[in-house]
């Protein structure tokens, strides 16, 4: 006769089908053993809603609740601060706050750990008020904001550029004799640069290492992106030497922070020799990085290099998004080579791509440059019909469609008593409709004159 398993041992099981991302079957496993008499504790069950939770299924960890009561085990705060904290991350934070009031109804005590997911969700969803009440409902039930609660506060606030209400709860936390630690003052710093006020971010930064803290990455990042964004950029390469004295390695952020400064300022060669270093370094650059090169080169005219950043881009595993291959495309319509990107234009229409209003306005200048008119027209035709709305940008593309005709000429010039093609009436009069184009309305006022034979549809 085998031995039967304990419970120590299905509970082991379950956790690695849950850190596995098997939830399902975890759940059909404990479901299967319970039928079979089998008994779970309490920590078999922290578990099993611990990893419903993290899989974004938190109403099923809630479903498992009762079933836990029946096996005559009481649920604890552990287990119910993982279902807040997972009704917070999903932005259910009014169910998660009518949970907080059920438990303390059964009297259960919220702790830190219960206030610190509420205060965060409240923050997540702009809810500065409720943050605030709750902060001081964790004084009044003796329960004291630790490090974290501050700065979940202080990080929430500079987000949203409240940098005001960021210094309150700042000089709160110092009141209550909590020490700020490098996250903090990183948020705080953060905060200062969305403001573009680089300088009290790099005094945030002194204070920190005075009151005896080491400055991580994200520290000198985010000095790094403030002074590149105010096109300070000696200083940023400042902080960046002082990073690698300090033998920090620095991340992709900190890499495309000083990449689109330097492309911006139009030092591409500089911006090259990061990509470089990137890969000697083992971070490879993200679509982000390698867009903002792409951009920079074809705007100055560096057209081979370009297409070979792409190729390099994609030869190492980068997937191109939409963003990209508009760049692309404009890069290569501008630099002469409207074949190469007709043909990426077609091949992304065939797989799918959601390509939005300046990529069809990139390919429809290229066509109208090198004189595919009617081309042209019929992918202004082939926008709408697949769903991409004309904007502002599209104001001028009846213009340019007709000029570059002998009848759109005839048209623009006043010649009276031609037939306007129908292909150009349909397009002209949607534009009307939309109320997109001046010139649109203009030219139907002329139509209104009879100067013209307009064909009805």
């Amino acid at each position: 006769m085998g031995h039967q398993p304990n419970t120590i041992t299905l509970t082991t099981l379950m956790k690695g089908l849950c850190h596995n991302k098997m939830v399902g079957e975890a759940l059909s496993f404990h479901d299967e053993l319970v039928a079979k008499g089998f008994l779970f504790n309490e920590v078999s069950y922290g578990t099993l809603i611990n990893g419903l939770c993290k899989a974004g299924k938190t109403r099923i960890a809630i479903d498992v609740l009762p079933r836990i009561e029946r096996q005559g085990i009481k649920p604890d705060i552990v287990m119910y601060n993982t279902i807040i904290d997972g009704l917070c991350k999903d932005g259910l934070i009014t169910e998660a706050r009518d949970l907080c009031s059920e438990i303390i109804e059964l009297g259960i005590s919220p702790n830190i750990v219960t206030y610190n997911s509420l205060i965060h969700g409240f923050c997540s969803m702009g809810g500065w008020k409720e943050a605030y009440e709750l902060l001081n409902e964790m004084f009044g039930k003796d329960i004291n904001p630790n490090v974290y609660t501050f700065t979940i506060l202080v990080d929430a606030f500079c987000k949203e550029g409240r940098i005001i209400e960021a210094q309150g709860v700042f000089a709160t936390m110092m009141k209550c004799d909590k020490k700020p630690d490098v996250v903090t003052f990183n948020a705080l710093m953060d905060g200062y640069c969305l403001r573009n006020n680089v300088n009290v971010s790099r005094e945030v930064f002194n204070k920190m290492v005075k009151n005896g803290l080491a400055p991580d990455v994200i520290s000198y990042s985010v000095l790094i992106n403030g002074y590149c964004k105010n096109k300070m950029i000696d200083k940023a390469m400042d902080i960046f030497k002082e990073m690698h004295r300090r033998n920090l390695v620095p991340d992709i952020i900190t890499y495309t922070s000083l990449i689109d400064a330097l492309c911006k300022s139009g030092k591409l060669s500089q911006a090259q020799n990061f990509i470089y270093e990137m890969h000697d370094r083992g971070h490879l650059p993200n679509i982000i990085t390698y867009s903002t090169l792409l951009d920079a080169l074809f705007k100055r005219q560096h057209f081979d290099e370009a297409t070979t950043l792409f190729k390099k881009m994609v030869d190492h595993g980068i997937q191109p998004d939409v963003y990209t291959y508009t760049i692309l495309i404009d890069g290569l319509c501008k630099g002469g080579r409207l074949n190469y990107a007709r043909q990426i234009f077609q091949q992304l229409l065939m797989e799918g791509y959601r390509l939005h209003v300046h990529s069809y306005t990139s390919m429809i200048n290229g066509l109208c440059k090198e004189g595919f008119v009617d081309e042209a027209m019929a992918l202004l035709s082939k926008m709408e019909e697949n769903g991409c709305l004309p904007n502002l940008e599209t104001n001028g593309l009846e213009y340019m469609i007709l000029k570059k005709t002998s009848l759109g000429h005839r048209l623009l010039m006043g010649d009276q008593g031609f037939i306007i093609p129908l292909q150009i009436q349909i397009i002209l009069r949607h534009r009307l409709l939309t109320g997109i184009s001046e010139f649109t309305a203009a030219l139907f006022t002329v139509f209104a004159t009879e100067k013209f034979i307009v064909l009805h549809t």
